[in-house]
């Protein structure tokens, strides 16, 4: 099966979700996670109709960066501070901002790149210790203070990893939860920017889809196996 044809899978599938849910699938963007996948297969899934390209490592996106078809770059993996300004100028969004350390490097690099930067803060919505992510109260308290200190920086929305499942239901009540506290914050700030949530990956974006996600995060549905080396 090519790219093309996973990517399209991917799509009906992300129709379907909408259907059950009363949803309209254009209010989903659908980011290919290029994780270890080369620029050929990038490229095919651009070819097959993918605008957003999501990668988890800084090194690897600037690797790629040249090699790849004009496309909106995310940066969805736990970014160091010392790789922010490797990334600042290629990317239009980083999906995991989850401290203030972090948040005052992309807001210095934005400022002096001259760009206003989209970000989304992280929750770590399972409370795992091997994952980051802020607690809701931390995240709560950091968008404030972003959005009173940090000129540079535009808070857009939520992101989660839930737990690891074979399950996708189990997923579930992860994204519900973080649905809840992404209305929570929207309805307190009346915040025009604040409209993205950015949760589901390969094994369980429908459920995502169900529970509100406008952004979900697909590699392994579309690109197969990652190559590890």
């Amino acid at each position: 099966m090519t790219v093309k044809d996973r990517y399209e899978i991917v799509l009906d599938n992300i129709k379907k979700a909408c259907e059950r849910s009363g949803r309209n699938p254009e209010d989903i963007t659908l980011i290919s996670v290029t994780k270890t996948h080369g620029a050929e297969l990038i490229n095919e899934a651009i070819d097959a109709g993918a605008k957003d390209i999501g990668e988890n490592k800084a090194q690897e996106l600037c690797n790629k960066y040249d090699d790849v078809k004009p496309v909106r770059w995310h940066f969805i993996g736990h970014l160091q501070t010392n790789k922010v300004k490797t990334i600042i100028d290629k990317v239009v969004m980083i999906h995991s901002v989850d401290s203030d350390k972090l948040a005052s490097e992309i807001d210095k690099r934005a400022k002096s790149s001259g760009v206003v930067m989209d970000i989304l803060v992280e929750i770590n919505i399972g409370m795992e210790d091997s994952k980051s992510g802020a607690t809701e109260e931390e995240a709560r308290d950091l968008i404030k203070k972003i959005r009173d200190e940090y000129q540079n920086l535009r808070v857009r929305g939520l992101m989660c990893v839930p737990p690891i499942t074979d399950n996708p239901e189990n997923s579930r009540r992860y994204f519900r939860k973080l649905k809840d506290i992404f209305e929570s914050i929207k309805e307190l700030s009346e915040d025009e920017y604040f409209d993205t949530l950015s949760m589901g990956m390969s094994g369980d974006y429908e459920v995502a889809i169900e529970e509100g996600a406008t952004v979900v995060r697909v590699g392994t549905a579309i690109f197969g196996a990652r190559e590890y080396r």
